[in-house]
């Protein structure tokens, strides 16, 4: 087992049947325990010991999906729903640049309320008074003309995961007016057109084997994402899987680990996710070769109404209040938080 971490180290390259038994290894295992020192070992080889910062601006509640898993579905009637004007998402920009935040993202349920238009209107406005900075988009499925309308305003980097590359499962997930193959066509869409690209997948959702999530590794191999963001699935009281397991801490940090094995260059984020299903669960990101923290940024008064899932962290550390707290527990961990846009150097390289 440690001779197929390290040719996942030297190659980037396992079959199913070598990833399928890392991804099954022994929690607290030695195995497990050098998948995670190498992992570390492999980002800080390319990105040495910093982390980036994001502020993410939730920006709205409201969603015409129905996802099964999301406590924002719209046919939840018991969320108390938000959007934000144009000036708060400003504001909250303003605030987050003072405090060196030089990466924002806008990130929202599928709210029709928000033209083309408007959505171009706040990216322009944001890059206009800070040029020093990224703006990302999660906003889901849109037309790629919507999209190349985002990136001529001056969006960078856009977020949508795929959640699971398996028709099947996705079906189990999803209702039936949403498509794995417009997922995947937004996501090819954006790449053509020239955005820094995340996806990712949930670990643990309902009816998850190991060979979706081989599937998953695959899909994003084909893609080849700059950003990869994964969490455990999280079960919320208000949907149809309120009563399912919610995913597993280890199987997490381990799927971590083998994606910044996977993919060296590019940016993963420590989730919030993880920091809702274990106190230390986002500093536990980091240690296995995550790179990336989002702070929220949002209005305090509407952090909590952006719930996704059951327990959602939003105070303290996930939280902008808690940066300086964050920034001494990284230092303590032998990482620093960085300021600066942190864009994933393979897209540096193609500037």
């Amino acid at each position: 087992m440690f001779s197929l971490i390290d040719t996942l180290f030297e190659t980037q390259e396992l079959d199913n049947n070598q990833l399928k038994q890392l991804i099954e290894l022994e929690d607290n295992s030695p195995q497990e325990e050098y998948l995670f020192k190498q992992a570390d070992k492999k980002r800080k080889e390319i990105y040495g010991i910093d982390i980036y910062i994001r502020g993410l601006i939730e920006i709205s509640n409201y969603c015409k999906n129905n996802c099964l898993y999301c406590g924002i579905r719209c046919s939840n009637l018991n969320v108390e729903r938000y959007r934000l004007s144009r000036e708060e998402i400003l504001e909250c920009a303003k605030y987050g640049y003072s405090l060196g935040f030089r990466t924002f993202v806008m990130q929202g349920g599928e709210d029709l309320h928000y033209s083309d238009d408007e959505v171009c209107k706040i990216v322009s406005q944001i890059k206009e008074q800070y040029p020093d900075c990224a703006v990302t988009l999660s906003l889901g499925e849109k037309d790629k003309s919507t999209y190349q309308a985002y990136f001529n305003a001056g969006a960078d980097r856009y977020l949508l995961r795929h959640e699971t590359a398996i028709e099947e499962h996705y079906k189990l997930l999803h209702p039936s007016a949403m498509k794995l193959s417009k997922r995947k066509q937004c996501l090819f869409d954006l790449k053509e057109i020239g955005f820094q690209v995340g996806s990712g997948f949930m670990v643990g959702s309902p009816f998850q084997t190991t060979d979706n999530i081989i599937a998953d590794l695959r899909f994003l191999q084909e893609l080849q994402p700059e950003m990869i963001g994964i969490g455990p699935f999280i079960p919320h009281k208000e949907t149809p899987f309120k009563d399912k397991a919610q995913g597993d801490l280890h199987k997490t940090l381990r799927l971590v680990a083998i994606l910044r094995l996977l993919f060296p260059y590019s940016l993963i984020p420590s989730t919030t996710a993880l920091g809702s299903i274990a106190e230390n669960g986002r500093e536990l990101g980091l240690q296995v070769g995550a790179n990336v923290v989002m702070p929220n940024l949002s209005p305090t008064d509407v952090r909590k109404l952006y719930n996704l899932y059951n327990n959602k962290a939003f105070i303290g550390k996930e939280a902008v209040e808690g940066l300086s707290d964050l920034k001494l527990q990284t230092q303590a961990l032998g990482y620093r938080i960085v300021t600066e846009r942190g864009d994933a150097l393979t897209w540096e390289d193609k500037r």
